[in-house]
């Protein structure tokens, strides 16, 4: 017996040509860009990248963290999240807390070695990101992030603007 396929539908809107260029360019780049990093960083014996994402958002909050709070700027799903941060404790790199308000829940803290280990990261990562981006300026770099943040709906503040 055969089953029948559901009808596709038709786009109520088409994107442009225009618009349909920037988001092959987006994702081939972007995968390129964080390819030539996590090339870097493997061949310097370090993990990959979204570890030192982790430990980057981890410092940058200052305070312990809800993991869901790490899955938006890790572009990762919620079970991939678990699994990585299970890695990262047994790694003695992060460490759960308790929350208080929710018994369930719990937070994450950067500890000192996941702290040594993301300046140690840096150290690769800094000069791959800079010759993987070589081919711009300044200048494109920062009209380059104001357009993405733009279409990611991300508030991006000049500080240049302030007196």
């Amino acid at each position: 017996m055969r089953t029948q396929q559901p009808a596709l539908k038709t786009p109520a809107r088409i994107p442009s040509d225009a618009l349909q260029r920037v988001w092959v360019a987006l994702g081939r780049v972007s995968q390129g860009v964080q390819c030539e990093v996590e090339t870097a960083l493997k061949e310097a014996g370090f993990p990959e990248l979204s570890w030192y994402t982790v430990l980057w958002e981890l410092e940058r909050a200052g305070t312990p963290t809800r993991p869901k709070d790490l899955a938006v700027p890790l572009f990762i799903l919620p079970y991939q999240l678990s699994r990585l941060v299970d890695r990262m404790e047994k790694s003695g790199l992060v460490k759960r807390i308790a929350c208080k308000e929710d018994k369930r829940g719990h937070l994450l803290e950067l500890t000192a070695k996941g702290l040594a280990l993301r300046k140690a990261m840096w150290a690769v990562y800094a000069p791959a990101m800079d010759e993987a981006l070589k081919r711009i300026n300044d200048s494109e770099a920062l009209e380059l992030a104001r357009l993405l943040n733009k279409l990611g709906g991300i508030e991006h503040v000049d500080c240049s603007d302030k007196a």
